[in-house]
């Protein structure tokens, strides 16, 4: 039961603070959709998501106008496309990844996840097939994104998927260069990826979450800045209760959202994924925040201990205001959608290796990197094997969204646009990984992984 207080409070944070819901995520099974035929998949496919994700749209719209919260984003997640397309030819794969474009487009959804596979032990011949259709489906598609998750704290880490991956990742990059390789941005290459996660683009229906489910992911750094703003001469014990008090408003406002789109879509409810997600916009911004806490720039000294500091306590605030948290929950640094974050990379201040000692605390890793468009394909397989590393060997959710910009070097400036926002291509290790990742193979599950 929510009070006439708290909606009034989420209105006044809407209109102060750029509160929104940043996305309305239904995750839909397909394992009932499968055909050896796939074409019959297809048909199969499209008539499952019209069932539940038809009316995500006008629920959407109908929740906007009653709540005056803005929702950004509506957003489909489907199961892994690999497990079910072990029979398909390359050009069937295309075919597939095509028509759920069609129809994410036809529903008006902003973006559909789920051409995705989990390779943390073999990587057969399906599998490798699978993944080297990646490019292809990503540049004759505009809403679909993609995902592979390479590594757990329970099967270790699969080197021979991700040496292949920076081969992929350069592919994709090349077959997408009049858009500045937008395609990577629709790429995401995972260490322990949740089932639940609503945020793109590695959102994908998890095997193990039942036919269907609807799970909301939040925003608001705003809010949380404009709180501490109130509180310069704060000890940080108060920062951060201020902090946990703000993420629990904020997650009161996802879980009434949810709490409706439930009810209107007739889907069971999932999950509130309470994470601070940045935009471009001013004042909206984890950087921000991290500069409020005390840091003088986000990359000096400090900024991995305030941003462990905002990350825990987003978490302990929003997981009392909400009956099931999950997906990524935490603070996130996507670079080019954080100008907070674009500043500090222009001043100098932020560099890579910074960025991945600040993915040890927070919650995805690695986030819209954009880098010189002619880096050797093995330097991206050990960016991605370093950050895999971090979440396999500290039993966290990691990911690595890098975009190798098709004609840019270092310096020179790249936009997305909406909500991806822009940023300088930044400065990268030219030392060559060459001999790691070409010797390849999997590497075994730490300790950790053998608990009781």
């Amino acid at each position: 039961m929510f009070t006439s207080q708290e909606i009034i409070e989420t209105i006044n944070m809407v209109k102060q603070s750029n509160l929104d819901i940043r996305t309305i995520t239904v995750g839909i099974s397909l394992f009932d959709c499968s055909s050896d035929i796939p074409q019959r998949f297809i048909d199969n496919m499209r008539k499952k998501i019209i069932k539940y994700a038809g009316n995500l749209k006008n629920v959407a719209n109908e929740i906007e106008d009653m709540f005056g919260l803005p929702i950004v984003n509506r957003r489909v997640a489907l199961t892994p496309i690999s497990l079910l397309t072990f029979s398909y030819s390359y050009e069937d794969l295309i075919k597939v990844a095509t028509a759920i474009d069609d129809i994410a487009k036809e529903l008006e959804v902003d973006l559909i996840g789920g051409y995705s596979a989990a390779v943390h032990k073999n990587y057969d011949e399906n599998t490798r097939k699978f993944i080297s259709s990646i490019p292809d489906a990503l540049a004759s598609t505009d809403r679909l994104c993609s995902s592979v998750d390479v590594g757990t704290t329970r099967s270790g880490i699969n080197l021979d998927v991700i040496a292949h991956l920076g081969f992929i990742i350069k592919e994709i990059a090349q077959k997408t260069k009049d858009k500045d390789s937008f395609g990577c941005a629709r790429f995401v290459v995972f260490a322990n990826a949740p089932d639940d996660n609503p945020f793109m683009a590695g959102a994908f229906h998890g095997t193990g979450e039942g036919d269907c489910s609807i799970n909301v992911g939040i925003s608001g750094p705003g809010v949380v800045k404009r709180a501490l703003e109130e509180k310069k001469d704060a000890s940080i014990d108060e920062i951060y209760e201020t902090i946990k008090k703000m993420a629990f408003k904020i997650t009161r406002a996802g879980q009434l959202v949810l709490q409706y789109a439930s009810k209107k879509l007739k889907i069971p409810a999932g999950i509130v994924d309470l994470s601070l997600a940045p935009t471009p916009k001013v004042g909206d911004s984890i950087a921000e925040i991290l500069e409020e806490i005390g840091v003088e720039k986000v990359g000096g000294y400090g900024t991995t201990f305030a941003l462990a500091l905002l990350n825990d306590a987003v978490k302990k605030g929003g997981a009392m205001a909400a009956s099931f948290t999950g997906g990524l929950s935490g603070a996130f640094i996507p670079v080019s959608e954080d100008s907070g974050m674009v500043r500090a990379v222009e001043a100098g201040a932020l560099s890579i290796e910074k960025l991945e000692a600040m993915t040890s605390v927070c919650s995805v890793g690695l986030d819209m990197i954009v880098v010189p468009g002619d880096v050797e394909a093995e330097v991206i397989s050990a960016m991605i094997a370093d950050e895999i590393a971090i979440g396999v060997y500290n039993n966290k959710t990691t990911a690595v969204r890098v975009i190798p910009a098709y004609g840019k070097k270092e310096g020179d400036e790249v936009n997305f646009g909406g909500l991806l926002g822009g940023s300088k291509v930044m400065k990268i290790n030219r030392s060559s990984p060459k001999r790691l990742i070409e010797r390849g193979g999997r590497v075994p599950p730490p300790i950790i992984s053998l608990r009781n």
